[in-house]
């Protein structure tokens, strides 16, 4: 379910994508609205141009989701190229609102959108190179890399558990401006990468349970079925 704190771009139908998403027919492995955001910001403010022909199937998880008709599939296609261009835009006006997950107590939990915009870089990891070694502006991808998870659900940074949630809910707050200071990074670098639309505030926070579940286990409910298609639905 989704919260509207702002009248969203009429273009850009997020709820409808947020409910694909959610729903059986899109592959079990794709990502969700807030880790698609991440990677789609990634894609973004990369050092490289990466096309849609290579970032969209990550998206899917690597399979083809089930459209119902070409209608459905223009609009669930137009609302992710309409936000690659929304995000682009904030970047360039220096306004860059990321969708984060909002668990019923209106807790903000942005390590789902860490991790995508995580993926958009392994797209690149070479290029993103100069970035990570660099002394004086690596540390403009901490609060991201803060975020974020290993593959056992632990601190990619090595944060004891008591830090942990501490420093998750203080990093949320540096997103934005160090989402727009890593674009400025490359800009002046000279970077290949090119933000231009592709076709053609905050935004909405979807609702999701305060558990630390991977959307892709197995629903601990014992329905057999992936978190996200179970007991990790938005309701």
């Amino acid at each position: 379910m989704l919260a509207h704190e702002i009248p969203l771009d009429r273009a850009i139908d997020l709820e409808t994508l947020d409910r694909f998403l959610m729903s059986d027919r899109s592959p079990p492995d794709s990502m969700m609205l807030s880790d698609l955001d991440g990677f789609l910001t990634g894609v973004v403010v990369g050092p490289e141009l990466v096309l849609p022909s290579e970032w969209l199937p990550v998206i899917w998880g690597g399979e083809a989701p089930e459209f119902a008709d070409a209608n459905e599939a223009k609009t669930i296609l137009g609302a992710i190229m309409g936000r690659y261009n929304e995000i682009t835009r904030q970047i360039a006006a220096d306004t860059f609102a990321p969708i984060f997950w909002a668990d019923r107590n209106g807790t903000l939990i942005a390590a789902d959108w860490a991790e995508g915009f995580l993926q958009a870089i392994m797209l690149r990891a070479d290029a993103w190179g100069p970035l990570f070694k660099s002394k004086r502006d690596g540390q403009l991808l901490l609060p991201i890399l803060a975020l974020c998870g290993d593959e056992n659900g632990e601190s990619m940074l090595g944060l004891p558990p008591d830090e942990e949630d501490r420093v998750m809910e203080e990093m949320t707050d540096f997103v934005p401006d160090c989402v727009t200071a890593i674009a400025n990074y490359w800009r002046a670098k000279g970077s290949t990468q090119i933000s231009m639309p592709l076709v053609q505030g905050r935004p909405a926070q979807p609702d999701q349970p305060p558990s630390k579940i991977g959307r892709n286990e197995p629903c601990p409910c014992g329905s057999g079925k992936k978190f996200k298609k179970c007991c990790g639905k938005a309701t």
